[in-house]
């Protein structure tokens, strides 16, 4: 009996190795964040406002943004910070309704 379980756990996972995987299938948000921060794909920020999403963004959970880092190349993304108000500011973000 455990012969047998055994030649059928090699057997499946002999199956599973001869299959190949497939994460290049799963599409990449050009643009994904949350209240923290986010990151915006590198082709996007090239046609489009990227500050002003980040902004807008940010503005919605009524933070600011900040710029950390840029990576220049095909597959690149700029990361972006969410941050809180810096003291002394009496007025929440302004977010753009356009």
């Amino acid at each position: 009996m455990r012969l047998m379980k055994a030649m059928g756990l090699i057997a499946g996972l002999g199956l599973l190795a001869a299959v190949p995987a497939k994460a290049d299938l799963l599409p990449v948000p050009a643009f994904k964040g949350n209240d923290t921060g986010g990151i915006i794909a590198y082709p996007l920020a090239q046609t489009a406002d990227a500050r002003q999403m980040a902004v807008d963004h940010c503005a919605s959970y009524g933070k600011v943004a900040k710029f950390l880092a840029a990576d220049h190349q095909y597959g690149g993304y700029l990361s972006f910070a969410c941050r809180w108000v810096p003291y002394g500011s009496a007025q929440r973000p302004l977010r753009t309704l356009y």
